[in-house]
């Protein structure tokens, strides 16, 4: 099966209207599940999207600090994790970071490309192989809460 690149590989890709979306999307969420977007969460949740490398607690913190917030790291952690159990936001567990999610609200599982050389992390939809791999943990008792699976490889423009 062939599948489209995902945006974040894409060239000529917008990003400016990826975060608007992005963030529209957010705000559609929050209001439907009357989930509280403060003002803090959407400037952390801007700037997750401001790139598609995931970025950790502590470079949203500096970041924020650097424009002048008065914030602390437990503080962007909390935020963060008001995003992910919203399905805002992945957890990107090899770099300890965030990427924001292309399925706003949804609580799915991940599959994850992550460029080695320059950090670029696209997410790409569940195909049958993850369903299949879920559906063996069910027939062993064993509920799935969370699967992701993380490729590590080169992206088109660092493999040229």
């Amino acid at each position: 099966m062939v599948h489209q690149a995902p945006a974040a590989f894409e060239r000529g890709h917008d990003h400016d209207e990826c975060v608007r979306d992005a963030l529209d999307a957010a705000i559609i969420h929050c209001r439907q599940e009357k989930a509280r977007l403060t003002p803090l969460r959407r400037k952390v949740l801007k700037m997750v999207w401001r790139s598609h490398f995931p970025l950790g607690a502590y470079e949203i913190c500096d970041a924020l600090v650097g424009q002048g917030e008065r914030v602390l790291p437990p503080t962007i952690y909390r935020a963060l994790e008001f995003l992910e159990i919203n399905g805002l936001v992945h957890r990107i567990a090899s770099r300890n970071a965030f990427i924001g999610c292309n399925q706003p609200g949804a609580h799915h599982h991940g599959r994850y490309l992550i460029c080695s050389d320059c950090g670029l992390v696209a997410e790409l939809p569940a195909d049958d192989l993850m369903e299949g791999f879920i559906g063996e943990a069910e027939q062993l008792h064993f509920a799935a809460r969370s699967v992701r699976i993380e490729t590590v490889g080169l992206c088109a423009a660092c493999a040229s």
